[in-house]
């Protein structure tokens, strides 16, 4: 796609109809600030650009019918969300409906060259089935800080040998298309305030527990980055003076009393000292053993992994009473593979956070569990791009 809107109501309307799906220009000019000619001026344009179609007639408000538009149907979006242990990839159109998904397992700490070639491997995949003739625009999450107008992870704990590695800049030569990237969570948040939970909400914390944990926070329908890209990184924030050694080289961080790694480690922990015969078999029986495997062994009645899952709850939900104290959010959204755990978790979260929270803050918040699991970050992936391209050029 070479063409990009020419002003901020063209960017505008190219949004409203990512956003809405196709509509009249009658209930787009309800929409917008413009007048009626002005309005037909910029829709006619906007037309002449390819980026949006004519849709047929829409629904009569009395009085003369108004045609129907739509974003091009031919556009295309990739979606790339690497996480600690796997890769999602996915194909969108405009709309940012997904077309095609495909997931495959990697450990990030193979570098960069190793998982972008996986990715790059699973784009392939699915344009090769007929979903895309190429890429207009690509979104990248990746699982740590993101210097975000350059596109570079900047010393990410869990990532090693990505500091400073030319991830936009790379890709977009790979791709032949512009590329944005930013942290996972961010994108999560994306997703989840375009086609999930929060939906409706214009501030929001979109809290991701998975190998590590981050913060998405939406202020006013946008995603805050700070001034450097690393604002909403709670998995640094000291929970335990004194405690465990954390990736990042301080201790008592929260990552490293809870998040999916730290929660494997004290259940085989719990196992090897006969604390848990439940996680003894399954680790006898796998030779590891993994946060799923703590949230089977819960819903079998295991009470030592039902512990480990609450006393984990815990500590998050004190770090998210501070961050509720502090911002006053309408809405917190908890996502992540360690989302598994299920209502034990989230339960110790919420009675956390509404224990240590003031009641203005708290009296009608809601704290759930995201709703679209891994197409957040794909999805959140894809608007990233969208964002990007249906801007002023």
């Amino acid at each position: 796609m070479t063409a990009r809107p020419a002003n901020a109501h063209q960017a505008r309307l190219l949004r409203l109809l990512r956003d809405g799906g196709p509509n009249s220009r009658a209930q787009l000019g309800d929409q917008i600030d413009l007048s009626r000619s002005k309005l037909a001026v910029e829709v006619d344009r906007l037309l002449d650009t390819g980026l949006i179609v004519a849709d047929g007639l829409a629904a009569s408000r009395g009085g003369r019918r108004s045609h129907n538009i739509r974003l091009a149907p031919g556009l295309r979006f990739l979606g790339i969300d690497i996480g600690a242990t796997s890769i999602d990839v996915a194909v969108t159109n405009a709309e940012l409906e997904v077309l095609g998904h495909l997931n495959h397992p990697m450990d990030v700490r193979e570098g960069p060259v190793a998982v972008f070639e996986q990715a790059l491997a699973l784009a392939a995949k699915l344009k090769a089935s007929g979903l895309a003739e190429g890429f207009d625009g690509a979104g990248i999450g990746v699982p740590g800080p993101v210097r975000f107008p350059e596109g570079v992870p900047v010393a990410p704990p869990i990532m090693p040998g990505w500091d400073g590695f030319p991830v936009r800049e790379a890709l977009s030569q790979e791709l032949a298309c512009p590329v944005m990237v930013d942290n996972d969570v961010n994108l999560m948040a994306m997703g989840e305030q375009h086609a999930g939970v929060a939906r409706s909400v214009g501030d929001f914390l979109c809290v991701k527990i998975g190998t590590g944990i981050g913060c998405g926070i939406v202020v006013g329908g946008e995603v805050y980055r700070g001034t450097t890209g690393s604002a909403g990184d709670i998995g640094h924030i000291q929970v335990e003076p004194d405690g465990r050694a954390c990736a990042c080289g301080n201790k008592g961080c929260l990552e490293a009393h809870f998040s999916g790694a730290a929660l494997a480690r004290d259940a085989e922990d719990a196992a090897r000292s006969g604390r848990s015969p439940e996680l003894a078999a399954r680790l006898e029986a796998a030779g590891r053993l993994t946060a799923a495997d703590v949230a089977a062994a819960a819903a079998a009645g295991d009470a030592t992994s039902l512990d480990l899952i609450r006393e984990g709850g815990n500590r998050v939900g004190q770090v998210i009473a501070g961050l509720v104290s502090f911002f006053n959010p309408g809405l917190v959204v908890i996502g992540g593979g360690v989302t598994g755990l299920g209502h034990t978790l989230l339960a110790s979260v919420r009675t956390q956070v509404y224990r240590q929270s003031l009641p203005l803050a708290t009296g009608n918040l809601p704290i759930v569990l995201g709703e679209l699991g891994p197409a957040a970050g794909v999805i959140g992936a894809a608007r990233l791009t969208s964002d990007h391209l249906f801007a002023p050029a």
